[in-house]
């Protein structure tokens, strides 16, 4: 039996899986088994799972249409590891991922953890600026990338892992947005210390169009909301910065309109991602693309906050579904 169980639930792409098996198949650790979770699937993914028989310890089940976490923890009910891991499926695994995984908890080991993002050489510019994005200290405070950090790392479901005993105790995946954060404070909040291990990082390709990236990151907004109704403690002030960055950007672009020089600060901002940019990409396309997805990603996120944190909290619509899953945590 091996020690590493990962589960990956899977929607309609059938392509990703590929590379992720791919990546997977090239471990120089290989004490894992893969659960993989089709949810319904339209374009199932069975025949790409099938190809990779004899090269991975893989598991494939099929089952209704019910959402992610429920995908989750049905392959919780069925993996057989003693740690289970946690990627998405449009993830790439370095090759020594699992080795360095298992290096880290046999020399410190950790009930529960969670790993960086970065991007791979092979993807898209607009792959590369969207990481870019998710991971720069100017546009998320470095929570994602790994690095300095403006809020404490938690682990997330793209990259994150916990003990069996985690879940025996403290159960799985709930259905809402921000359905890893959840389980993370969860998971803390029960006792079981975690840590980030930066060397199990992984490539995260992410949307690949502008479009579903600027729903995501709206989606993210409002998922940050949801989450206060059940844990106030967890809404800090760093995750009110895009809201705040929007409604700035729209006061100083009224305000240029009589003052031209009041357009300097974000002008300056944008000097500084694009630097940044380039320094990281070594790219002046990736540069370019990068300031339009950081001004998505915190756009989108802040409309996302700003409607959420009016509609649920201030108008108070929000109030019978933080009832409902507090209930759901207490029982």
């Amino acid at each position: 039996m091996s020690y590493f169980s990962i589960i990956v639930p899977v929607y309609n792409r059938p392509d990703e899986v590929r590379g992720l098996l791919e990546s997977l198949a090239c471990q120089s650790c290989k004490d894992f088994e893969l659960v993989l979770v089709e949810d319904g699937s339209d374009v199932p993914c069975k025949e790409v799972a099938d190809s990779f028989e004899g090269k991975i310890d893989i598991k494939y089940f099929y089952k209704d249409n019910e959402g992610r976490s429920a995908a989750r923890n049905y392959g919780l009910e069925r993996a057989t590891g003693d740690y289970f891991v946690f990627f998405d499926s449009d993830c790439v695994i370095p090759p020594d991922y699992f080795k360095a995984l298992k290096e880290a908890l046999d020399k410190d080991y950790v009930p529960c953890y969670g790993g960086p993002d970065a991007a791979s050489d092979d993807f898209s510019d607009l792959q590369k600026a969207i990481n870019f994005s998710m991971t720069s200290f100017l546009t998320t405070g470095g929570i994602r990338g790994g690095k300095v950090q403006m809020e404490k790392f938690v682990p997330r479901s793209f990259n994150m892992g916990f003990a069996r005993e985690v879940w025996e105790k403290v159960g799985g995946f709930r259905e809402m947005l921000a359905e890893d954060l959840d389980l993370s404070i969860r998971i803390r909040k029960a006792g079981f210390p975690g840590r980030l291990i930066r060397e199990a990082f992984v490539y995260h390709k992410r949307r690949v169009s502008l479009r579903r990236y600027a729903k995501q990151m709206y989606m993210f907004g409002t998922g940050r909301v949801g989450l206060k109704l059940i844990w106030p403690e967890s809404l800090k002030a760093v995750h009110c910065l895009p809201a705040l960055f929007l409604l700035g950007c729209i006061f100083l672009l009224i305000c240029s309109f009589f003052r031209w020089w009041a357009i300097l600060p974000l002008a300056a901002y944008v000097l500084a991602l694009w630097i940044s940019a380039l320094v990281k990409t070594k790219s002046l396309k990736i540069a370019c693309l990068s300031v339009v997805t950081s001004f998505i990603q915190l756009f989108c996120y802040g409309y996302g906050f700003i409607k959420a944190y009016i509609w649920e909290v201030l108008l108070g619509h929000g109030r019978n579904v933080g009832k409902e899953l507090k209930m759901r945590r207490e029982s």
